[in-house]
C-alpha cells in the first residue's frame, strides 16, 4: 500500500476556531500516519507513543483494518439495530469464546460500554436485589464522558462539572479493601473499577486487591465490573488487564484498542446477569457491520500465535529502558504492565514541559522526529504505543527521551 502525502499546508491556513475548545490542542494538523510513524501538513514527523490514547491497536492506517472496512463497506455497513447481521455475531461469539462471559452488547464506544454496564448492573438490582442499584466505584478513576460515566469516575475536577450528578457512586480507594467493605449497604449492587487505573497515571489494582473484590463480591452477592476500556486487547500483554491475576468479572467493559482506531466498544456479561428485557437498551449504530468487521481484523491480529510475546518483549525493553532513566534522575520505578507504562518525573509540571519539547524536536525537513507521549499527570508521563511497533522504534523513542531529560 502506497501513501500518498498531502501537499504541504501551514497551520494558520487551517480554520481551527470552527471546532469547539474543548482540548489544549499544539500547533500541529496531522495529515497521515503509517505505523508508529504520523507526519503533519507542514511536513514534520513524529514518533507515536500515545496512538489515540491507547486506541490504535496496530498502529496507524493498519492494513488488515483498511482491508477489512474496505471488503465490508462494499457488502454491507448497517442493517440496523432491530435486526441481525452476521458480523456482530461473529464478533460476539469471538469476544464470548476469548473472554468466558457468554453475552456481549456491541457499543460506538468505551464509554458508552460503560454506561451500558451500569444500566446492566442497576436492571440486575431492580429484578434480583430488591432495587439496589449503588455501584462503589474508585477515587482517581476514569470510565467516560457521559453524564453517568463522569458520575461513577473519580476523576480529579469532574465532582464540579455538569451539576447535578447521577447519584449512587461511593467512592472507595484503590488497594484498600477495607475502604470498599465499609460502603457496602442494602442499596449496593456492584463495585467497578479498572485493572490499571490510566487517567490515574498509571497505578495497577494489586492481585491481593483483585482477589478480596471477588472475594467481597461474592459473600455479598455484588456484581464484579472490570472497566478494561483501556487494558483489554493485548494493552497489558496478556488479552486482558485481568489475565495475569486470574480473577474472573462478571462484567467487563471494552473500547480503545478493540477497533485498532474505529469507533467500536462492548459490554460482555455472564449469562446470569443479563436481565435486559427489548427495547431497555439500544443505539441507532450500535454493532453495525462495518465496525465489527475492523473488531474482527483486530482480535485476529492481537491473537495470532506470535503477537502477545512481541507485545511483552516490547514491554520489557521499554521498561528497561525507562527504569535507567528513572534510576539516573533518582525516581521510582517504571509503573504499569505491557505497553501501558508510566514514568515518574522530579519536578512539579515537568510532564508537560517534557511532551511540549519532545513534540516541537520535529523538523520540517524530516532530519530530526518529533515524539509524542502523554504527561498525564504533572509529574507523570505515560506511554501507550502501538502493540506492533518495533525494536528499533522503541530503541529511538528512549535515546530521545534521555536526551531530552538530560
Amino acid at each position: 500500500m502506497t501513501l500518498i502525502a498531502p501537499a504541504i499546508r501551514p497551520f494558520s491556513d487551517y480554520p481551527v476556531d470552527a471546532l469547539m475548545a474543548v482540548a489544549q490542542r499544539p500547533e500541529a494538523v496531522f495529515t497521515r500516519g503509517q505505523g508508529s510513524w504520523l507526519w503533519d501538513s507542514e511536513g514534520r514527523n513524529y514518533l507515536d507513543l500515545v496512538q489515540g490514547w491507547a486506541v490504535n491497536t496496530l498502529g496507524h492506517a493498519p492494513r488488515a483494518i483498511a482491508a477489512a472496512l474496505s471488503a465490508q463497506a462494499g457488502r454491507l455497513m448497517q442493517a440496523g439495530p432491530g435486526f441481525f447481521n452476521d458480523r456482530a455475531i461473529e464478533l460476539a461469539a469471538r469476544l464470548a469464546a476469548l473472554s468466558g462471559l457468554e453475552r456481549s452488547f456491541i457499543t460506538n464506544s468505551g464509554a458508552e460500554a460503560n454506561e451500558g454496564a451500569i444500566k446492566l448492573a442497576r436492571k440486575f438490582g431492580q429484578v434480583h436485589r430488591g432495587g439496589a442499584h449503588e455501584i462503589i466505584t474508585f477515587a482517581h478513576s476514569f470510565h467516560g464522558r457521559t453524564l453517568a460515566t463522569m458520575s461513577a469516575s473519580g476523576k480529579p475536577g469532574f465532582d464540579a462539572l455538569f451539576e447535578p450528578k447521577v447519584q449512587g457512586f461511593p467512592k472507595a480507594r484503590l488497594n484498600d479493601l477495607a475502604s470498599v467493605e465499609a460502603l457496602v449497604t442494602p442499596q449496593t449492587v456492584a463495585v467497578m473499577l479498572e485493572p490499571i487505573q490510566g487517567e490515574a497515571g498509571v497505578i495497577e489494582a494489586t492481585p491481593e486487591f483483585l482477589m478480596g473484590l471477588r472475594a467481597l463480591c461474592n459473600a455479598h452477592g455484588l456484581l464484579l465490573i472490570f472497566d478494561e476500556v483501556q487494558t483489554g486487547i493485548g494493552r497489558t500483554g496478556g488479552l486482558w488487564g485481568h489475565s495475569a491475576v486470574g480473577v474472573k468479572p462478571d462484567i467487563m467493559t471494552l473500547g480503545k484498542g478493540l477497533g485498532g482506531g474505529v469507533p467500536v466498544g462492548a459490554v460482555l456479561a455472564r449469562e446470569a446477569v443479563c436481565c435486559f428485557a427489548p427495547g431497555d437498551q439500544g443505539g441507532t449504530y450500535n454493532g453495525n457491520a462495518l465496525v465489527c468487521a475492523a473488531a474482527l481484523a483486530v482480535l485476529d491480529a492481537v491473537t495470532a500465535p506470535d503477537f502477545l510475546p512481541q507485545v511483552q518483549a516490547r514491554s520489557a525493553q521499554l521498561r528497561a529502558g525507562l527504569d535507567r532513566i528513572a534510576a539516573r534522575l533518582g525516581m521510582p520505578p517504571t509503573e504499569g504492565r505491557g505497553l501501558l507504562l508510566a514514568l515518574q518525573l522530579p519536578r512539579p509540571d515537568q510532564a508537560t514541559q517534557v511532551a511540549e519539547a519532545l513534540q516541537q524536536r520535529a523538523r520540517r525537513d524530516g532530519t530530526e522526529p518529533g515524539v509524542l507521549v502523554n504527561p498525564v499527570r504533572p509529574q507523570r508521563l505515560r506511554f501507550m504505543p502501538a502493540l506492533n511497533i518495533t525494536e528499533s522504534e522503541v530503541a529511538l523513542a528512549l535515546a530521545v527521551l534521555n536526551d531530552a531529560l538530560s
